[in-house]
Formats: C-alpha cells, sequence, structure tokens
C-alpha cells in the first residue's frame, strides 16, 4: 500500500514520539535512522512514505507500554497492526534488521511469521538504515555497528546467539544497498 502522504510520515514521527521520545539515545538513533532512510528513498527511488514511516517507527517495540512478548520488532508490529497502521509498515518494523533470526532462536517464529517478510530493496533500506547508525544517531559502517551491537549486547544475548545466521545476513544487505548506491550515482 502506497499512502503517499507528508501526514503519514507525521504520524510516524509523533506515535513513535510519544513512545520512545524520552528514551534518550533510542530517540537519538531513531532520528538518524529516519534521516538515513529519506536519503535512501530519494536516492534508490524507494516509496519515501512506506520507509520513512517504518524507520520512524522500527524501534518503538521497546516502549515498556507496549512491550508484550519483549522482543521489539514483534512488540512494535502487533502495536501498528492494532491500531490500524498499513501491514506493510507493520511488517517491515516486524523484520528489520534481521528479526526472524532471533524470533527463531527465541521460539517466536510462528507469531513474527504472521507478518509478511519481503526481501526487497525497500526491506533492505530499512535495515541499512538501521545498520549504518549508531545508537547515539551517528552514521557508522555497517561492520561497526555489527561490532557495537554484539559488544552493548553481550556474548549471552539472543543476537550473539544467532550471529553466525544474521551477522552475514546483515553485512550482506549492506553489500546489496551499497551496490545499489553505487549504481544510482
Amino acid at each position: 500500500m502506497t499512502v503517499r502522504t507528508d501526514a503519514f510520515v507525521t504520524a510516524a514521527r509523533e506515535t513513535a514520539y510519544g513512545l520512545i521520545g524520552a528514551m534518550g539515545n533510542r530517540w537519538r538513533h531513531t532520528a538518524g535512522v529516519a534521516e538515513r532512510a529519506g536519503e535512501l528513498a530519494v536516492r534508490l527511488d524507494l516509496d519515501p512514505d512506506v520507509l520513512v514511516a517504518a524507520a520512524w517507527l522500527h524501534d518503538i517495540g521497546y516502549a515498556a507500554p507496549i512491550a508484550g512478548s519483549g522482543f521489539h520488532p514483534l512488540d512494535g508490529a502487533d502495536h501498528l497492526a492494532g491500531r490500524g497502521w498499513p501491514l506493510s509498515v507493520a511488517a517491515m518494523v516486524a523484520h528489520h534488521s534481521g528479526a526472524r533470526f532471533v524470533a527463531a532462536a527465541r521460539g517466536l517464529a510462528e507469531r513474527l511469521a504472521v507478518y509478511r517478510f519481503d526481501e526487497d530493496a525497500l526491506s533492505d533500506a530499512l535495515t541499512y538504515a538501521d545498520q549504518t547508525v549508531g545508537p547515539t544517531g551517528e552514521r557508522v559502517t555497517a561492520a561497526a555497528r555489527h561490532d557495537e551491537m554484539l559488544l552493548r549486547h553481550g556474548p549471552g544475548s539472543w543476537n550473539a546467539k544467532v550471529d553466525h545466521l544474521r551477522g552475514p545476513y546483515l553485512l550482506a544487505v549492506a553489500d546489496r544497498v551499497e551496490r545499489l548506491l553505487t549504481a544510482a550515482v
């Protein structure tokens, strides 16, 4: 579904701000991801409404009032779907940054599967935006973000447990997007 309104992206930003706006670095990271997504939408000729809205909303599942399963991509997607957001946006939130690998390890794969995963340029762009913006909103390489994430979450984290699957996927996404960016010059 293509929405094509500034009001849609504004609503996404306001929704995110209402849930995570007071969360310091989480908000800074989210704002950086949304900015990066907007740039990618222009350079790669992707739907800016869906991509930028999903970028604003990708981490809302960290907000305590909506954290049901404790898995932020799923909690964010469930919140959005329950409030009438387009399923295309909820699905992007559900599957951003290789969430399916962590969901499988946590026994949440069936719950995540209610949201369709499209491995396409739009999905790649959201993951790339998330994986090239650090926790305080600064631009980083995908490799640096990967290393920082593993350090921050720790060796016993779900992210570390599935890194043998998720890590190569994230680097492959970065490679695909960077190739598209090079071709778009």
